[in-house]
């Protein structure tokens, strides 16, 4: 049971992970993103379209539709989160509200298009894009460890993927210059750009690097627990990575830590549901486990929390 627990909660836990770090990225430079929801939603739609695409055409199936997939993810979440761009940096919009209207217009857009060309390209009427589900595999020696193993048991390639990606974006935010521009713009705007940095340049890199890490979460998501894009990709999988990055203070380890808990809850829920017999229809309750405990986390933890200090602030460069 233990094991179940570790593998299936890594696989959800992961994705989560590599979205709260493109939350990181975005608020680190100022920028407030709730968008991550329609981020992860739109980019899981492009790279499912893609993976569709070469699987009819060609007929392959495997990892040349699943790594095309991803990398057409990464492309449509960076090129969404240019709405993101344009709204709040080059017209100074109110940031939460560009967030929220992101998510509504990703969930709405996706259905339509997934309709629609499923009706005129595929002949089917169809709001979802069938996928395989990722061929998972286990490391010889390692996975025979007691409970540790499990870490190396049953694993989604997409795994092995974002902790790669999440070591880069560790090492890009904490030591190269661009990550300390980037701290910068979030704390004092003003002092950076009188220090010589491009302040709306660093917010709009990390903005687009937020959509294209979300859009791996998307994803991965989209090849495990969904096997599919369909309107069930938004489940509120980006506001939970959202409140993780927050009760990480915008920190990429602590909030792996807050990833861990939202996804081992998620995961213990579904094993005694399993280990009791219970009816599949508790299954739901399961899912409104990780959700809960947010709720109970930010009773006792919120108050501690110290975001960027310009996080949210519209940048005014005449205003300096």
């Amino acid at each position: 049971m233990i094991d179940t627990i570790i593998i299936d909660g890594l696989a959800f836990t992961l994705p989560m992970f590599i979205m709260a770090i493109g939350g990181i990225f975005s608020e680190k430079s100022g920028i407030t993103n709730l968008a991550l929801e329609g981020l992860q939603g739109f980019g899981a739609f492009c790279g499912a379209l893609i993976a569709v695409l070469i699987t009819r055409s060609s007929g392959s199936h495997g990892s040349i539709p699943f790594y095309a997939s991803f990398l057409a993810a990464v492309l449509g979440g960076m090129l969404y989160a240019m709405v993101h761009v344009i709204l709040c940096i080059r017209f100074r919009a109110n940031q939460v509200i560009s967030g929220v209207v992101i998510n509504i217009l990703a969930m709405a857009l996706t259905a339509f298009l997934t309709k629609r060309i499923n009706e005129f390209a595929f002949n089917a009427r169809s709001d979802k894009f069938v996928l395989e589900t990722s061929v998972r595999f286990t490391v010889p020696g390692l996975s025979e460890i007691p409970v540790l193993g499990a870490v190396f048991t049953r694993v989604y390639p997409f795994e092995v993927l974002i902790i790669l990606v999440a070591a880069v974006t560790w090492y890009v935010m904490y030591r190269t210059t661009y990550g300390l521009h980037l701290r910068a713009c979030g704390d004092n705007p003003h002092a950076a750009d009188a220090a010589g940095i491009n302040v709306d340049r660093v917010r709009t890199i990390a903005v687009v690097l937020s959509g294209g890490l979300s859009a791996i979460g998307g994803m991965s998501y989209a090849y495990s627990i969904s096997a599919c894009f369909s309107p069930d990709i938004y489940l509120g999988y980006g506001y939970l990575a959202i409140a993780a990055l927050i009760f990480g203070n915008w920190s990429i380890m602590p909030t792996l830590g807050a990833c861990l808990l939202f996804g081992f809850a998620r995961s213990a829920g579904s094993a005694i549901i399993q280990r009791l017999g219970m009816p599949s229809t508790f299954n739901d309750l399961v899912r409104i486990l990780p959700y809960v405990l947010t709720l109970v986390l930010l009773i006792f933890f919120s108050k501690d929390n110290k975001s960027p200090r310009a996080l949210g602030e519209i940048y005014d460069k005449g205003k300096r």
